[in-house]
């Protein structure tokens, strides 16, 4: 570590919340700590030829965006939780920053701009996280357990108390929940409790190595009923998650715009910020203005969380995933929902569509588009590939509308240059969608609309 004594003018901050300058030789310094418009000094931990990353030790001109963390945990310090990394940057500068990153990507990735900048989607800042994955370590030198995030750039748990994040009755469940795996005969074979919530169910899933003693499955009872929450096992991987005991109420979120309620294992992908995910939903099917005689497609359509509220507006719906098996939970919940005479379903695999594959799920009049973190280029590519040659397909016609989710605005710019550069699309519409604040994660929405005469 190397002490510097130039004084530094932060210019922006990157998706790492560290701040950007530039020394006066021209070297780009990251510096962890600090926000646009401060004037720091920085201790330097790495150096390469064109740039520098230290950390931030004096501070002579503060951000006006600069608050007091939210979270004890929070910090620079060793052991400070590395959860989040922006607590220290005013909730609303940070929408502002993923909304730029969202514009950024699209034009020096995709070279698209969007017609139209929607405002950011942002809901509640703190208790938003229903979905976490904490881990535990029983630390015998100490005769104690830690249950928590990782610490900032270390594989140790932080010792966190508390975790503003998530609800407060979850944080409130972190010390008792140290008490209680301290006191089990396999406390030092149980590396991971996943946090799951529904509307009404609390559900915790406690990974076990090893099977369970009937001691410990009592204390689990006991914490159970004194807590009001629902324990899970999982002993090996995600199929493997059952509940402790059967019965007791079902696991399930609403989306209630819709009328719709969908039930979920607490292992499956459901979105971490249920407050949020209920307006993008609402936005998503208004920006596809979905109507009455329309057949739509929705991709990856995971449990339905789109294809459901589709089906209440369309003429039929057809949701396409990877798994058979959620495709059959898809089924289930569409059933469960009374909207399985709107609805169909089918596994393949999204990664390697083909313009064969495409025309063979026929003609939609909208699409849309949700897709894990690598995006959805297979799909992109094929459409574009029937419009440089519609020979390929010569009875499909491409969909009018496109509404794209996206959790990785990378793989949305490049998607989204196939679509406009390409496939003869224009991107009418884009919003970042705040799902995780104080975190660097960007999610995003984006309007493709079939330019005239294509």
């Amino acid at each position: 570590m190397i002490q510097d004594s130039e004084w530094l003018k932060v210019e922006s901050i990157d998706l790492d919340a560290q701040g950007v300058a530039h020394k006066t030789d021209g070297k780009v310094v990251f510096i962890e700590g600090a926000l646009p418009g401060e004037e720091v000094q920085v201790t330097t931990g790495r150096k390469k030829n064109s740039w520098e990353q230290g950390t931030m030790t004096a501070m002579r001109h503060e951000s006006s965006q600069r608050v007091t963390p939210g979270c004890p945990h929070f910090g620079l310090h060793a052991g400070a939780c590395g959860g989040c990394k922006m607590q220290h940057l005013h909730a609303g500068a940070q929408v502002a920053v993923k909304q730029r990153v969202v514009e950024d990507n699209l034009w020096h990735l995709g070279k698209v701009k969007p017609e139209t900048l929607l405002r950011p989607i942002e809901g509640p800042t703190w208790g938003y996280r229903y979905r976490a994955r904490f881990s535990v370590r029983y630390v015998p030198k100490k005769a104690q357990v830690l249950i928590g995030f990782h610490e900032r750039k270390s594989r140790y748990v932080a010792d966190m108390q508390v975790c503003k994040v998530v609800p407060q009755r979850v944080s409130d469940l972190l010390m008792p929940l140290r008490d209680l795996i301290a006191s089990m005969d396999e406390r030092d074979r149980l590396p991971q409790i996943e946090l799951a919530m529904g509307d009404s169910v609390i559900a915790l899933v406690l990974r076990n190595l090893n099977p369970l003693p009937d001691a410990d499955k009592a204390r689990m009872r006991d914490f159970a009923a004194k807590h009001g929450v629902q324990w899970w096992l999982q002993p090996k991987g995600p199929d493997t998650v059952h509940l402790l005991d059967e019965g007791g109420a079902q696991l399930a979120y609403s989306l209630p715009e819709f009328g719709v309620v969908m039930p979920f294992k607490p292992t499956d992908f459901t979105q971490v910020n249920p407050h949020i995910n209920a307006v993008l939903v609402g936005r998503a099917l208004r920006l596809l203005d979905v109507q009455k005689d329309e057949r739509v497609i929705d991709w990856f359509c995971g449990l339905g969380n789109f294809t459901l509220p589709l089906a209440t507006k369309a003429r039929e719906v057809l949701g396409i995933e990877g798994s058979e098996t959620l495709v059959q939970r898809s089924r289930e919940n569409a059933r469960a929902n009374g909207l399985a005479d709107k609805t169909s379903f089918e596994a393949r695999n999204l990664f390697e569509m083909t313009p064969a594959l495409l025309a063979a799920d026929g003609v939609a009049d909208k699409w849309l588009v949700d897709p894990p973190r690598d995006g959805a280029f297979a799909l992109a590519k094929a459409v574009a590939d029937i419009a440089q040659d519609p020979s390929l397909a010569p009875d499909w016609q491409p969909p009018k509308r496109i509404v794209y989710v996206s959790c990785n605005p990378s793989t949305l710019a490049r998607d989204a240059g196939l679509l406009v550069n390409v496939a003869g699309y224009r991107c009418t519409a884009a919003s970042a969608v705040n799902m995780f604040p104080h975190t660097s994660h960007v999610e995003s929405i984006a309007v493709f609309e079939l330019a005239s005469g294509k």
